[in-house]
């Protein structure tokens, strides 16, 4: 427990890190300038806040919009938008069933093998979530799953601690780290 602990803490450090570079993707200048002005005035009206405790509501916002439209592909069968969610590369990374980290290729041929074969989707619940947004442009979304699952005959239920990581780029959300571990009951 204590491993899985430490390693989401320094997955998220290192994501949280990168989000926040001065990378060509990131935030539009405009975007940027509008969101210096807004942390200058939200920093004079909270001395001492830091990026831990700013909400930044409507990133949010859009983050959970995110996640209901994964729900929906899911739900319509439309691997192509589910995987269009993610933002494949070099940084992305992900954890699953206590193997060992994989990256995008092996993430995107899971999420197709298995949601490819999902034949209706009876339960798709994101329990106590939690959508953490980083200097408006990085944010982690932490729940406990509840997916009711139908392949063939088959009822699979899966119940996970999950953390998604994503970054904002070029105006969209995008998954750019996941890490699923067993949910004890």
């Amino acid at each position: 427990m204590k491993t899985n602990l430490a390693l989401t803490v320094i997955l998220t450090s290192l994501l949280f890190l990168y989000g926040c570079s001065d990378n060509e993707d990131s935030l539009a200048e405009s975007e940027l300038v509008s969101q210096v002005s807004s942390s200058s005035k939200m920093s004079s009206a909270s001395k001492g806040s830091s990026a831990t405790s700013q909400t930044f509501p409507q990133a949010q916002q859009e983050v959970l919009e995110t996640w209901e439209a994964i729900v929906q592909s899911v739900k319509e069968g439309d691997l192509d938008k589910l995987i269009s969610f993610h933002s494949y590369g070099p940084k992305f990374t992900e954890f699953k069933n206590g193997e060992l980290r994989n990256g995008g290729e092996a993430n995107e041929a899971h999420e197709r093998a298995v949601f490819g074969s999902v034949t209706e989707v009876v339960k798709l619940e994101a329990l106590d979530m939690q959508i953490a947004v980083y200097y408006g442009n990085v944010a982690n979304v932490t729940f406990h799953s509840d997916f009711h699952l139908m392949f063939g005959e088959d009822l699979v239920i899966v119940r996970e601690q999950t953390s998604l990581l994503f970054v904002k780029t070029k105006g969209e959300w995008k998954i750019v780290a996941e890490h699923h571990s067993p949910l004890n009951q």
